[in-house]
């Protein structure tokens, strides 16, 4: 069983593409759930545009909650991968424990401060007197069954550090699937609006939950879960935290982002263009698809065999996911600036929502071929350990770049609500192009030197 997916054999190219191709196969299922998701509350009789617009105000919370499942997953995940390719299996497993014990804690802690909090929070994060009861109604639900989503977003990094690419894409299209036939059933025949979406969302992720954990007690799995896995070693606790802050840091400052954009959004262009950037989120889940599976894929590749002390494979599979990182977004680029209105009208048909938005989609993803260095770069600082690196790039972008330029453009230079789409393209340009540089000037240089010593 320890000798399953051993990385540092056969193609390097292979390797990535078996783990990456379930991935994108499970965010493509991923994605279209979330949009169909917000089709059917876009389809929901009353004022549609509104209650998407409140699901928008509760994307922050939600980014909280990935922000954490990353802490963990991510933080673990990568570190069971360098283990195993140096042969440490029990260490491995630990590490696994450990994730699942801080997973399943801080999911309750968030949930009941979500639900003390829920008021002032969701007005803060730039929901109005005519928004707020759709956002309320959604985020209830959603944090009451919210541990379920830790666990499967967290855990399923796991499987996946493991080698077994199929089965975390069965844990996604499980959930996937069951919330597509769920969502009209509790939206439109039970009659609960967008309640039914968030219940069918939780009961989803449950399914999903239950799933990954079946696997990682099982006897398939080539680590799994147990008591002893379960006790707390502070140096162990501290490395998923160091490794794991780049990826809590990446979805907690898209949280902080999205709330910053909503409320200047808000005093700025009022409810449409809050909406408005609710629908560009929702595209940006759909062409960030490849991209994401593709990285994510390539991770238990390199950490593996980062951790055999195979350099050169390392090497092959730095300059095989840039290189279809550049080409995949150079080409999704091209396809919504071609098509801006296409992509708008699948959530709303609105004339109003839809000559508003064109311009917007436009400017907020001007910048997002070169967006490919900084997924790349970020990408491969996690799969090798290096959280310093990876932490200092993901608050480059968002809180020292997109922040204050979504504060000053629209204030001090005037641009009004066309600011906010504006910071984007412009910090992704600085942000992956220093992510990148960075990652060529100290990653290349080690691999080259291990070479040397080699």
């Amino acid at each position: 069983m320890r000798d399953k997916n051993d990385f540092s054999k056969g193609s390097v190219i292979n390797n990535i593409m078996s783990m990456a191709i379930p991935m994108i196969s499970a965010q493509i299922v991923n994605v279209l759930y979330n949009i169909v998701d917000r089709l059917y509350i876009s389809q929901m009789p009353g004022d549609s545009f509104s209650a998407l617009t409140g699901v928008g105000i509760c994307l922050p919370v939600i980014s909280i909650v990935m922000a954490f499942a990353n802490l963990y997953g991510m933080g673990g995940a990568p570190l069971c991968s360098i283990e195993r390719g140096r042969g440490n299996y029990d260490e491995a497993e630990k590490i696994m424990g450990n994730s699942f014990i801080m997973l399943i804690s801080t999911g309750i802690i968030l949930t009941i401060l979500g639900l003390i909090f829920k008021k002032p929070m969701l007005y803060l994060f730039g929901a109005s007197d005519i928004t707020y009861k759709y956002a309320s109604q959604y985020i209830t639900i959603y944090l009451i069954g919210n541990i379920f989503v830790m666990l499967s977003l967290g855990m399923n990094h796991f499987i996946n550090s493991q080698g077994f690419g199929r089965v975390g894409m069965i844990t996604v299209i499980l959930g996937a699937i069951a919330n597509i036939i769920l969502d009209p059933i509790f939206i439109f025949l039970f009659d609960m609006g967008i309640r039914g979406a968030a219940i069918a969302t939780i009961i989803s992720q449950f399914l999903s939950a239950t799933w990954v954990l079946k696997f990682l007690t099982g006897e398939n799995a080539i680590f799994r879960l147990n008591k002893e896995s379960f006790i707390l070693k502070w140096n162990r606790v501290k490395n998923i935290l160091e490794l794991g802050t780049s990826g809590f840091v990446m979805q907690f400052t898209n949280s902080l982002v999205q709330i910053i954009l909503n409320t200047t959004l808000q005093q700025f262009g009022g409810d449409l263009y809050v909406g408005i950037m609710t629908v560009i989120s929702s595209i940006r889940e759909f062409v960030m698809m490849p991209i994401s599976g593709l990285t994510r894929g390539s991770q238990p590749v390199m950490g593996f065999n980062y951790g055999a002390g195979e350099y050169s494979r390392v090497k092959k599979s730095i300059k095989f996911i840039t290189l279809c990182s550049l080409t995949i977004n150079t080409l999704m680029w091209l396809v919504i600036q071609s098509f801006p209105g296409f992509f708008i009208s699948i959530f709303n048909n609105d004339p109003e929502v839809i000559k508003a938005g064109i311009p917007m989609i436009r400017i907020f993803y001007s910048g997002f071929f070169i967006m490919s260095l900084q997924h790349s770069g970020q990408a491969i600082f996690v799969a090798l350990g290096k959280s310093k690196f990876a932490i200092f790039f993901s608050i480059l972008r968002k809180v020292i770049l997109v922040i204050p330029l979504a504060l000053i453009l629209p204030r001090i230079l005037s641009f009004g609500y066309i600011g906010v789409f504006l910071s984007e393209p412009l910090s992704e340009f600085i942000g992956g192009v220093a992510c990148f540089t960075t990652m060529i000037l100290t990653i290349g240089k080690e691999l080259k030197e291990e070479k040397v010593k080699g």
